[in-house]
């Protein structure tokens, strides 16, 4: 079976400190553009919602408008770590407490998609709120406990083909 077969979706929300056009988030606003386009450039990068401006910071699918949410695709968990915690993007999750209020539950979500599908940001939203009411699973997980691509068996077709 080709590994390329699935796609890592991942889907996360940051409630912030104060409105996105406020002097308190004007860093992460300004780190936005530089860290979304080192994202589309990494290795392993497939896709990211994203409105006219490039960003989804203008995307609210909560009544809340102080949480902003990010939705992506990669080709494996190793790829979306590489970016995540080894790229320039590790410097802004070092300060992301001076923008976002720390979370109680689970913030983000992981879960395979077959390769070439486009998640929703209601169907991460779904997968979150899974993930926080029956902890992970292949359906929902986290880096701490990153599950496997699905596997399917000669005859069978995977899920969502």
């Amino acid at each position: 079976m080709s590994a390329d077969r699935y796609h890592l979706a991942l889907y996360n929300i940051a409630r912030m400190r104060a409105p996105l056009d406020s002097a308190e988030l004007a860093d992460f606003v300004e780190l936005l553009d530089p860290l979304n386009q080192l994202a589309d450039e990494s290795p392993g990068f497939v896709w990211r919602l994203q409105s006219e401006d490039g960003s989804s910071t203008s995307i609210r699918p909560y009544d809340d408008d102080m949480i902003l949410i990010n939705l992506s695709t990669w080709e494996t968990v190793e790829a979306l770590r590489e970016y995540t915690y080894r790229s320039a993007h590790a410097a802004s999750m070092r300060r992301r407490r001076e923008w976002f209020e720390r979370h109680a539950e689970p913030y983000i979500a992981l879960w395979w998609v077959p390769a070439g599908y486009t998640p929703t940001m209601y169907e991460g939203r779904e997968r979150l709120e899974y993930l926080v009411a029956h902890g992970e699973s292949a359906y929902a997980f986290t880096f701490r406990r990153p599950f496997p691509q699905p596997t399917v068996l000669e005859g069978q077709s995977a899920v969502g083909e």
